[in-house]
């Protein structure tokens, strides 16, 4: 990595070691390459390194979380004008079943790693593989800093490309796996699935919120989510796949 005057400055002096940031795999990865440079380490930069990481904390003290708040933003608006032209046909339900399976954390996850932007996140040295929410963080960061370098049509440009396929009309709406789960229970005569809160794990403004799940004497299932309502989806997805249902 060629070491930018720009970067060197926007870190106090103390420039990014080569093994930080691979800007070319980076723009490889993503699909577009960062006119303002600092915007991509921030986006990179897991609030988890600053501790341990001086030059990153000086300049990001907040890490990748305000852009990650941008990009949350500009990937719901994007994601929803991209099905509002794909699927004219389609009702208001259908496209937010869509909507929310497109922008869920286990979605964003799978696209970090499929395009190899897993590799990038800035964590400290010895930390654990970035759980799927961490990365969703991470790709909601990066398209926040690619509004931020080159506005909301580079960036809903760089979320078609991104989810490629997945957006096709071949991939029916699908049912939200909570639904799947009552309409199970209700076939076969048996009360609601419950759903009980039994852990919160991560730190205050990280949480990961544990929720169980149960339905008729199936062994109970538990699953983590950003949101409860992320937990719950989660956990009730984990158990239909332990009931043989798709």
């Amino acid at each position: 990595m060629a070491r930018s005057h720009s970067i060197q400055s926007f870190l106090h002096g103390d420039p990014l070691s080569q093994t930080d940031v691979d800007f070319e795999a980076l723009a490889g990865g993503l699909g577009y390459a960062f006119a303002r440079r600092e915007l991509a380490v921030e986006a990179l930069t897991h609030r988890g390194a600053l501790d341990r990481r001086r030059d990153l904390k000086a300049a990001f003290p907040y890490g990748n979380e305000r852009l990650e708040f941008l990009g949350d933003r500009v990937l719901s608006l994007a994601m929803a004008d991209l099905l509002l032209r794909r699927f004219p046909g389609e009702a208001e339900g259908q496209l937010a079943q869509r909507h929310a399976a497109l922008v869920s954390t286990r979605t964003l996850g799978e696209i970090a790693q499929a395009s190899g932007l897993n590799n990038h996140l800035i964590a400290y040295r010895g930390a654990p593989p970035a759980s799927p929410a961490l990365l969703a963080d991470m790709m909601e960061a990066l398209l926040g800093a690619v509004f931020v370098d080159a506005g909301y049509a580079a960036a809903a440009a760089t979320v078609e490309r991104l989810w490629g396929d997945r957006l096709g009309s071949h991939n029916p709406a699908p049912r939200p796996p909570k639904m799947q789960l009552q309409e199970w229970a209700q076939a076969r005569g048996l009360a609601l699935p419950v759903y009980r809160q039994v852990g919160r794990e991560g730190v205050e403004h990280e949480p990961m919120f544990v929720v169980e799940v149960r339905v008729g004497t199936a062994e109970p299932v538990q699953g983590r989510g950003r949101t409860k309502r992320e937990a719950e989806s989660e956990a009730a997805r984990l158990l239909i796949e332990g009931l043989g249902q798709s």
